[in-house]
């Protein structure tokens, strides 16, 4: 059985305001920049060009959060928006001089029951991997592989890799560059190479973490049951496996949480959710 689970927002009497990223120091055009309405949820992602547009009908506080920038709030009204680059410590991330003798897989695999998750705004979604020994002679990230279902071909997803705070959620980003993915359509399992980090797994643990572009390129169109018109989600869809385990973190306006547990004594079909947790297809190869 195939479900789809989709997010999304509706709102009218909508007035659509236009504007663009730009890096502070040299004023380049930053893409792919995370933009949302300040404790709504609302929001889109930054063109290639930096450009981006939002339907809001009156003036509000945006914030703009781009890998290698400080987070930055200014009101809807200004038409260009300059992030100011971080300063980053270079002893922030351990590194090592890979092997590349021993090889091992960490996560499931994906179940037939899997589901599809797609969204209209704003979530970042993430699976927390906690060390085990196990891993101890096989510390290196080399591979990551996310199952991804989209509607359209060459649809775009980010993926980034963040550090653990002291009260187990995500924190920092461990890899300071985009690392922006292509997919067919279709289901597929995308694997992306990362042994040029040298990517030591941390001891306690790591989050991999799939992040929506909200771009026109993005979009896609569907009309669900009762309904006159179409709904807009944006592509790919993330593919998800029931388990037993919360690992599983999405990232909204209000921050992060952990994604909870489907209620019990649920009916017919949709019993196998009974107490489970949606948790993303994404998997780990380690080496040495």
């Amino acid at each position: 059985m195939k479900i789809v689970l989709f997010f999304f927002i509706t709102f009218s009497l909508s007035a659509q305001i236009k504007g663009v990223v730009k890096d502070s120091i040299s004023g380049q055009p930053i893409p792919y920049v995370n933009i949302w309405v300040e404790n709504e949820s609302v929001g889109t992602t930054s063109e290639t060009d930096g450009s981006f547009s939002l339907d809001i009908k009156e003036e509000k506080v945006l914030v703009f959060s781009a890998l290698g920038f400080e987070i930055k709030r200014a009101s809807s009204k200004n038409e260009i928006i300059f992030l100011i680059p971080k300063v980053f410590e270079l002893n922030e991330v351990v590194i090592e001089r890979p092997k590349f003798q021993k090889e091992i897989e960490i996560g499931e695999k994906l179940q037939k029951k899997a589901i599809r998750i797609s969204d209209k705004v704003g979530n970042l979604k993430a699976r927390y991997f906690p060390f085990n020994e196990s891993f101890s002679e096989t510390r290196l990230i080399k591979k990551v592989k996310i199952v991804t279902q989209s509607q359209i071909p060459n649809a775009k997803f980010k993926i980034r890799v963040l550090s653990v705070n002291s009260k187990g959620f995500p924190d920092a980003d461990l890899i300071e560059e985009e690392i922006i993915v292509t997919v067919k359509k279709g289901r597929n399992e995308n694997v992306i190479k990362f042994e040029k980090y040298n990517l030591v797994f941390p001891d306690n643990g790591v989050f991999i973490v799939f992040e929506t572009l909200f771009l026109d390129t993005n979009k896609s169109y569907t009309r669900f049951a009762n309904q006159k018109s179409k709904t807009v989600t944006y592509e790919p869809g993330l593919s998800y496996n029931l388990v037993e385990e919360e690992n599983s973190f999405v990232f909204t306006s209000k921050g992060w949480y952990r994604f909870p547990r489907q209620p019990r004594s649920q009916k017919g079909d949709f019993k196998i959710y009974d107490n489970k947790v949606f948790e993303p297809a994404i998997n780990l190869t380690l080496t040495n």
